[in-house]
């Protein structure tokens, strides 16, 4: 009687999300696909890919908490370091290498399981130990290796090539993969969205708990400290997605990584905006809260953060499939740019405030970007597209024209950066829009800044986060019994 495997999950803890390994297989059914469709690729091809090293902290050998290679994590789920992985681009197998055991390392850390249970584990077809990649490969007789190379578009960085001892015995391409691999990130599979809302899910609850607990007198970092608590403790999201910005008063402006800014304690009177979003099995998310810090908005706290919700929830309506990027950036700015004149900060016609780029003066980077494995994720630029070298729009992460299954962030934001507003002062083209005495109340709310997670749907889009954002929601959630 034929045995049946047991499917396998990834799930820290009990009360976390459970998610399928199959996850990894069809994305790997994806890229095969996509390179069997690519005539530059020959029969017999095989994809190469290298895993993340552990690494200690500078010079000692205290370890940092391991986190896998996106590319790697992508293709194959892998957990433990130092690992390559090869899929046969013809017949999608799966082939797992992972370092081989030292002599008398069960003495430290104990029995562990075995190749076989590796298999099953990630559910490939073969796994050896790395010393056998090249009598593995050789038996396999590759028309080509495909390997890993290419920049990064968001953050300019080169990813990791895999690289093996003797590997000079194949016939190598670093040139194919890249595009390739990327453009299938770009576009979220139903396994993947199902990871994605749990992040969003623990973060947007882990918000929530921020915003009841945060009082004046408390400093920036206890409250980052309460969101990472959350996301771990309920939520067994060991990783944020990226680096908490925590900012009150006058540094909403301009959020920044300091030791001031970080440890400031928070003042009555003062607007908070926390950044923060975590990740649950290498997926991210990403949003941003601002509010009040003693749970009363201000007339004039209440006119900035009405805007800018205004403003992020007209993209969310306007878009669909078909849609510019950049086109949507544009209508951000149109609609801050006519809440400020309302307002009576701004005076004169938008259209021409629009011409010369004003709104970048209040928001002077990009609408929002992708995410996925990443928090800003790869696919942003991909050949062909070129940035638009104009003030705000030259900050986006991407200016693709979207499309059904990619996951984008949607933040603008009113920032009230000095240096940016006075240089607009100066110039003679453009400080005739300014009502300064106006301006000189807006100083101290500093800036708000609203962040969603949406996917883009066949006919508009599906709202990944859930924390309070009108006016009357967050006073309601900030005057509950903490």
């Amino acid at each position: 009687m034929a045995t049946v495997e047991t499917k396998s999950f990834y799930q820290f803890g009990t009360s976390s999300l459970a998610v399928p390994l199959s996850l990894h297989a069809i994305n790997r059914r994806r890229l095969c696909k996509r390179l069997t469709n690519n005539t530059a690729v020959p029969k017999g091809a095989i994809i190469l890919l290298q895993g993340g090293e552990q690494h200690q902290r500078y010079c000692t050998d205290v370890d940092v908490v391991f986190r896998q290679e996106s590319f790697f994590h992508w293709a194959f789920g892998v957990l433990e370091t130092g690992c390559f992985g090869a899929v046969e681009v013809d017949s999608t197998c799966a082939i797992l290498f992972f370092p081989k055991p030292p002599p008398g390392y069960p003495k430290w850390v104990g029995m562990k399981n075995g190749l076989e249970h590796l298999r099953k584990r990630y559910e490939v077809e073969e796994v050896y130990y790395i010393n056998q990649i090249v009598d593995v490969l050789d038996k396999k007789n590759p028309s080509v290796l495909l390997t890993l190379k290419g920049i990064n578009t968001d953050s300019r960085h080169i990813c990791k090539e895999a690289i093996f001892e003797n590997m000079n015995k194949f016939h190598v391409d670093n040139t194919i993969l890249h595009p390739e691999i990327s453009e299938c990130r770009v576009f979220k599979t139903t396994q993947e969205l199902d990871v994605i809302r749990y992040a969003n899910k623990i973060s947007s609850k882990a918000h929530k708990e921020v915003m009841k607990h945060v009082r004046p007198g408390m400093t920036t970092y206890q409250g980052e400290s309460l969101f990472q608590h959350y996301c771990f403790y309920h939520g067994g999201c060991r990783h944020l997605a990226y680096n908490c910005l925590m900012a009150s008063g006058v540094d909403c402006a301009c959020p920044s990584h300091t030791v001031e800014v970080d440890s400031k304690v928070i003042q009555d009177g003062d607007m908070c905006l926390f950044d923060m979003g975590c990740e649950y099995y290498c997926y991210a998310s990403d949003i941003t809260c601002s509010f009040p810090a003693n749970g009363k908005f201000t007339d004039d706290q209440r006119k900035i953060y009405e805007i800018c919700l205004r403003a992020n929830r007209g993209v969310m309506a306007a878009i669909k499939p078909g849609v510019s990027w950049a086109d949507m950036h544009r209508l951000a700015d149109r609609i801050q740019l006519k809440g400020l004149r309302d307002i009576g900060l701004l005076e004169g016609d938008v259209n021409e405030m629009m011409k010369l780029h004003l709104g970048a003066v209040f928001m002077p980077y990009g609408l929002g970007h992708l995410m996925g494995v990443d928090v800003h994720d790869v696919g942003g630029y991909p050949k062909g597209t070129e940035r638009i070298n104009e003030p705000g729009l030259r900050s986006l992460r991407t200016i693709r024209v979207l499309e059904e299954g990619m996951v984008l962030t949607i933040e603008p934001g009113i920032h009230f950066i000095r240096g940016l507003v006075e240089e607009a002062l100066e110039n003679s083209d453009t400080a005739c829009f300014f009502n300064r005495e106006v301006l000189d109340r807006f100083w101290r709310v500093g800036g708000v800044h609203i962040e969603d997670d949406i996917v883009v749907t066949s006919d508009g889009v599906e709202l990944l986060t859930d924390v309070p954002r009108t006016v009357d929601e967050i006073e309601a959630l900030m005057a509950q019994e903490s």
